[in-house]
């Protein structure tokens, strides 16, 4: 039993971008251009464009071709940073609100369905046993880290 849990676990986020993906296709969004205004969203305007390909977890170079392409769908704006002009802050434009309220709702509808036959306290034992499935997974690496940094 214990060994098929990894790969429930690994099987989850891919399953849940396809869902997402086949639900937002008509709204013409390919799954790295969702994704990254999703982040955007969430993470909050004015980041700079490293911040954001970290929250993705992507390249910064590989961001930038995502960003141009939003850019000129007129869904995001790319803006110097005021200290140092290499550097680029995002933006969404109004354009994008709607948007990413229909890409919220269809997450919502996704996840309710998703959860379906669980209870809340179902849901928050779930995130608990996560949390310390990621808490050990992070002291792990931690410790492998260390051991072969020494």
């Amino acid at each position: 039993m214990a060994s098929t849990i990894g790969f429930r676990i690994a099987r989850l986020p891919h399953l849940w971008r396809s869902i997402l993906d086949s639900r937002l296709a008509p709204l013409g969004l390919t799954q790295t251009r969702w994704v990254t205004l999703y982040h955007l969203w969430r993470l909050g305007e004015g980041h700079p464009q490293c911040d954001l390909a970290r929250a993705i977890g992507v390249e910064a170079p590989s961001l930038v071709r995502t960003l141009g392409q939003l850019e000129e769908q007129g869904l995001v704006e790319r803006r110097a940073c005021d200290n140092d002009r290499r550097s680029k802050r995002i933006y969404l434009t109004p354009a994008a609100m709607p948007l990413l309220e229909k890409i919220d709702s269809v997450a919502q509808q996704a996840r309710k369905e998703m959860f379906a036959g669980l209870s809340e306290e179902n849901l928050k034992q779930l995130d608990d046993w996560l949390a310390v499935i990621e808490s050990n997974g992070v002291a792990i690496q931690t410790r492998d880290n260390d051991s072969s940094a020494s």
